[in-house]
């Protein structure tokens, strides 16, 4: 495992996590995550590895070992999407996969939209509603932020307040990131025609329904992996989707 940093929008110095040799496959992590929680920590990284693929891991700005700016200059509107821009810029990738999960799935939509051509595309704990009407889930965690420290157990923003404690999130610098979130209708997805997985958690529904994502992208699979939105992505089932998919082994 190594760690370097490269430039992102504005200059900001994101962190860049780097495990195995072989075909690139960009991970983008979810809201108060990071590549290490995501990734690295359950095994998905090392099974990528050992599988013949170099997984390429940043920590999204305002998370992990990344930049945390609190000027809104820093936060112009699909930030992440440019800061993904800037990656595969700064490796030189002209063929590669794009796996994300959660609000790292989000990002991987709108870059794919915005230009980026991985050969194959992995949207992890992401339904169709996900992707749409930002606003109300954006309201949620402004909420959480707001309240942060107060929130008590049974409080359906306490989880999340206990996962941002864990994480050491920067309040502010979330809380400026939340406002970038652009949405995208589900008409604009079938402009998303690379070979995709749809693949979520049994018990995920937190982004909305991931059969309708999947019937409203062109070529689209659905997998399933055991779990909630927060539970999925410990067990060892998500990265042996990972590598099936993206080896084309069924």
């Amino acid at each position: 495992m190594t760690m370097e940093s490269f430039e992102g929008f504005g200059g900001a110095k994101l962190a860049l996590h780097r495990l195995g040799t072989g075909r690139p496959v960009v991970l983008l992590h979810g809201l108060f995550s990071s590549a290490d929680m995501n990734w690295i920590k359950f095994g998905h990284a090392q099974q990528l590895a050992d599988a013949g693929f170099e997984a390429l891991m940043p920590d999204l700005r305002a998370h992990g070992d990344s930049a945390k700016p609190h000027d809104l200059a820093n936060y112009p509107p699909d930030v992440l999407v440019r800061d993904a821009e800037a990656l595969v810029g700064h490796l030189g990738l002209d063929d590669y996969d794009l796996v994300g999960f959660s609000l790292g799935a989000r990002t991987a939509v709108r870059s794919v939209l915005a230009g980026l051509r991985p050969r194959k595309l992995v949207l992890g704990g992401m339904g169709v509603q996900g992707l749409a009407g930002w606003n109300r889930r954006a309201a949620f965690f402004l909420d959480v932020i707001a309240r942060y420290g107060t929130i008590r157990p049974g409080d359906p923003a306490y989880m999340a307040q206990q996962f941002m404690k864990s994480m050491g999130i920067d309040r502010e610098a979330a809380r400026l990131l939340l406002g970038t979130m652009e949405d995208t209708p589900p008409g604009a997805l079938c402009a998303i025609t690379m070979p995709t997985l749809v693949l979520c958690g049994a018990q995920d529904d937190d982004n909305g329904d991931p059969d309708a994502l999947a019937a409203a992208l062109p070529d689209a699979t659905r997998a399933t992996v055991p779990g909630t939105h927060m539970s999925s992505v410990t067990q060892p089932e998500m990265g042996r989707e990972l590598v099936s998919f993206l080896t084309g082994i069924s």
